[in-house]
């Protein structure tokens, strides 16, 4: 991980911590330290349940079926020698039977890892870009990725329930004002913190995207792979991306944002090939990226970088 990102991260988890302290000190003082804990207790239980059931709610949305080596014999192989590489055990193997090129990677704990890929992935790619993607979310097993995020999830779901329960609580007339001022709070405190793990989110796919390269994928087989990701996601009918609306945090790249993402990804294909090579990826290095105000937006509410910055990132490692 490079000093820039490290930094970053520290900053985010420095932040909402600082901000979980703040909670704590506000409700100790108005509630007792007591009805504070309730809330931190609840929002711990919901988080732990939730990742717990994680696993098994990926794989029934995704209609996950694991497979062996004899039935993906290439697959296997590659990711047998990536999580080698990275110094993981081997994650399960899954494929996902939907068309829609993609990749995904996720689990309790290191042991439980999987690693699946949609049917589309698997025709779409060339093995180079194939590796690329599964480089990635092997990086993404490797860095904790999932563990990290869901526990600074706690944080937002801690503000959610402060907010409701101070807003709509009963008391004293005397005491309403205060609590109703504290319950503003707790709700901005929960846009705030929303926003944080969002781009923690987005700082983690970064991280990712470097793993891939430390694990031997070229830069340019990345951004190759995640154009065509964004191809066949703006291809993909909107009746299919709706089913898997709740999974793209998951994924390689955003579906949703897929046909706004291809239209400034367009220009990067300079001889209309189909994919991102070398020399495409150092023009992109030279030049300026301009991202236009609504796509800045929709990146601020996503749990992904805007692609044609990722890829700009990606060709500063060429």
């Amino acid at each position: 991980m490079s000093f820039i990102l490290r930094t970053k991260m520290f900053l985010i988890m420095t932040a909402l911590f600082a901000i979980v302290y703040a909670l704590v000190s506000v409700a100790g003082w108005y509630l007792g330290l007591g009805n504070f804990a309730f809330y931190a207790i609840f929002a711990t239980v919901l988080m732990f349940v939730q990742y717990m059931l994680g696993p098994k709610i990926v794989n029934w949305s995704m209609k996950v079926k694991y497979v062996s080596k004899i039935e993906e014999p290439k697959l296997h192989q590659m990711i047998e020698e990536l999580a080698r590489k990275a110094k993981i055990p081997k994650p399960r193997i899954g494929i996902s039977e939907t068309q829609m090129p993609n990749a995904f990677a996720f689990g309790r704990w290191m042991k439980d890892s999987r690693v699946c890929v949609t049917r589309g992935i698997l025709s779409a790619l060339n093995e180079d870009e194939l590796r690329a993607v599964l480089g990635h979310e092997i990086s993404h097993l490797k860095n904790r990725d999932v563990l990290t995020i869901t526990i600074i999830s706690v944080i937002p779901m801690i503000a959610w329930h402060m907010a409701w329960s101070f807003m709509w609580s009963g008391g004293g007339r005397e005491n309403r004002g205060n609590a109703i001022a504290i319950g503003l709070a707790a709700f901005g405190i929960y846009i705030l913190t929303n926003l944080l793990v969002l781009y923690a989110s987005r700082v983690r796919e970064y991280y990712a995207d470097r793993g891939s390269v430390a694990l031997g994928s070229k830069p340019s087989h990345l951004a190759s792979a995640l154009f065509k990701l964004v191809y066949g996601a703006a291809k993909t009918p909107k009746s299919e991306l709706k089913k898997m609306e709740g999974m793209k945090a998951f994924f390689a790249s955003d579906p949703s944002r897929a046909g706004r993402e291809l239209n400034e990804l367009k220009s990067i294909d300079t001889d209309l090939s189909g994919d991102i090579d070398e020399n495409e990826l150092q023009a992109v290095r030279v030049k300026k990226v301009a991202i236009k105000g609504t796509d800045k937006m929709m990146e601020l509410l996503s749990t992904h970088p805007n692609m044609l910055k990722r890829i700009k990132a990606l060709s500063q490692m060429t």
